[in-house]
């Protein structure tokens, strides 16, 4: 099974806080990393190679307003999906949080099949966005423009649909391996008439384009009959570290 996506709980409703967490882990496909105020959420973004997926954000916190954490994020150059939870579904209360930079407001009380619906649709949303880019060793990889910038040398790499799809996948399995079988599953689809020996050619490939030096390979590692993206190479960059205003 691939990696778990991170999403950041922001509440300081403890009992709230665990239900959603639990609920999220059900599944084994997201994980969730807890804060309780604005400024252990601030701690957690800054922290250096941090990467959330997104951020379920609570309006009412102790030390803060949800929407204007919300407005600094953007300001810093955060672009992750960000779901605003607030116990107030006024007009005017959805207005001021979609015009703080959220993408999706629901009001207490909510149905969490419901939540969890609206947060996989923001994920893929922004997977395929202009704004989800990634480092992935010496490159910024922009996976709807199936391109690798390696800006040290001002080199750019221009990714087949399928290389690129194969890259984000191990991307977002991040440090563990993901079996060919899996690999092959998600990429192509079940589709009986493509074998490993389909994916192996495409990994081939992309190796020649993307390692330093393809007969040793550095970033798209064998191991544990699939593959994985080297650990110490690649952090998000769609989520940048950044102080409080």
């Amino acid at each position: 099974m691939a990696g778990t996506r991170p999403i950041l709980v922001v509440d300081d409703d403890d009992t709230l806080r665990s239900l959603l967490a639990e609920q999220l882990r059900h599944g084994g496909e997201l994980e969730a990393v807890e804060a309780s105020s604005v400024a252990s959420a601030r701690e957690l973004v800054n922290r250096p190679g941090a990467r959330y997926d997104a951020m379920l954000l609570d309006v009412t916190l102790p030390d803060g307003d949800g929407r204007d954490f919300c407005s600094e994020l953007r300001k810093a150059g955060v672009r992750m999906p960000i779901i605003i939870l607030t116990g107030s579904d006024d007009e005017s209360d959805v207005v001021r949080g979609l015009d703080a930079g959220a993408n999706d407001y629901v009001a207490k009380p909510f149905r969490i099949g419901e939540l969890l619906a609206r947060l996989r649709a923001q994920l893929r949303i922004f997977e395929n966005s202009e704004d989800a880019v990634f480092d992935v060793g010496p490159y910024v990889f922009r996976p709807s423009s199936k391109l690798l910038v390696e800006k040290a040398k001002n080199r750019r790499i221009r990714l087949t649909e399928k290389e690129a799809a194969i890259l984000k996948f191990l991307y977002r399995a991040g440090h563990r391996p993901v079996a060919r079988q899996v690999l092959l599953n998600e990429v192509w689809g079940y589709n009986a008439a493509v074998t490993t020996h389909t994916l192996e050619t495409h990994i081939y490939r992309l190796r020649q384009k993307i390692e330093p030096d393809p007969n040793k390979t550095s970033l798209l590692i064998t191991e544990g009959g699939g593959y994985r993206l080297e650990a110490e190479t690649h952090h998000a960059v769609s989520a940048p570290a950044f102080m409080p205003a």
